[in-house]
């Protein structure tokens, strides 16, 4: 957000050709954690970090497994947690056919998102 209202105040680019940039950033971004979770898979339990948390993960795995379409949408909305469910998913084995459909109408709608904030800022506040 700040960086497209740094780029809408300074006329240095539109609404229009941020959000696609922004949308694509996003899917580029989800999709390599989904897939670095993918090829990491189950060895990610034999980690040092997973041996040492190994409850709390398992307690966080199988919530990301039930909810899994809920968290992809929860998860692009929330920065702590937004590059940790895709690799999650990725880990547990989550369908990566129904991961992409999922993550572009999230993508989407955070984009969407955006895109009305960054209008308020620059036609209501500015």
């Amino acid at each position: 957000m700040a960086i497209g209202s740094v780029l809408l105040a300074n006329d240095i680019a539109n609404l229009s050709q941020i959000l696609p940039l922004a949308m694509a950033g996003a899917l580029l971004g989800d999709h390599a954690g989904f897939y670095t979770g993918r090829w990491i898979g189950p060895r990610f339990h034999h980690f040092t970090f997973a041996q040492k948390h190994r409850a709390k993960l398992q307690k966080s795995e199988a919530m990301i497994v039930k909810y899994g379409p809920y968290a992809i949408f929860i998860g692009r909305f929330l920065p702590a947690i937004r590059s940790l469910i895709p690799a999650m998913l990725g880990i547990s084995g989550f369908n990566a056919a129904r991961y992409s459909a999922l993550d572009v109408g999230a993508c989407l709608l955070w984009s969407a998102c955006l895109g009305v904030i960054l209008w308020a800022i620059e036609n209501v506040i500015g």
